[in-house]
């Protein structure tokens, strides 16, 4: 995480820890590098990604999906290492994190747009880190995670757009009804 990300109030990260046990959260800084995500980044049972546009590296270090739960070449779990920061930071954390190098480049091509309203890139095809984290579950074959993070981003969205404009908050429509269809916190509405 890029230093004040995890401050701001439109950051997305946090959601993924919510939906997602097996999260992990570490701080960024250019000039040393946390040994508690260095010995995960070495743990034999797993097979980290990293998830970047592949424009910004060589052919050779992208892939495009991971493999298959129980297949042949599923031999570790995925670890999906993703850069929660504005789209600029996330590129600086991309080329000053040289430990990352030795990873493949899991390069997302998703069939729609960003939903994320809080905060905007100029491009389309750039996505806040809890969509970003709900793509990489559904390529891992956790569609039911991916589906509750996707509807706890719609239901955070709305939440947090209602308290900037100092409106109540409604807890009926599209999005609450997908939340509640996930099983999303015991079909309780987040608060």
């Amino acid at each position: 995480m890029a230093d004040i990300e995890p401050l701001k109030p439109s950051n997305t990260g946090w959601l993924v820890a919510d939906v997602v046990a097996d999260t992990c959260a570490f701080g960024w800084a250019r000039t040393e590098t946390d040994a508690a995500l260095l010995a995960l980044l070495d743990d034999p049972q797993w097979q980290p990604y990293v998830v970047f546009p592949g424009e910004y590296v060589p052919a050779q270090r992208v892939v495009h999906s991971v493999p298959a739960p129980g297949s042949e070449r599923d031999t570790a779990r995925p670890l999906f290492i993703l850069l929660d920061a504005t789209w600029a930071e996330a590129r600086k954390m991309f080329r000053k994190s040289p430990y990352l190098d030795r990873f493949p480049v899991l390069s997302l091509e998703p069939a729609q747009i960003s939903r994320y309203q809080l905060r905007r890139s100029r491009r389309d095809d750039h996505f806040c880190t809890s969509e970003v984290a709900a793509l990489c579950l559904e390529l891992a074959g956790e569609s039911e995670a991916a589906a509750t993070l996707e509807a706890y981003l719609d239901v955070y969205t709305h939440h947090y757009l209602r308290a900037k404009q100092q409106l109540p908050v409604e807890s009926q429509g599209v999005a609450y009804e997908r939340w509640r269809a996930t099983g999303g916190a015991g079909s309780q509405t987040p608060a």
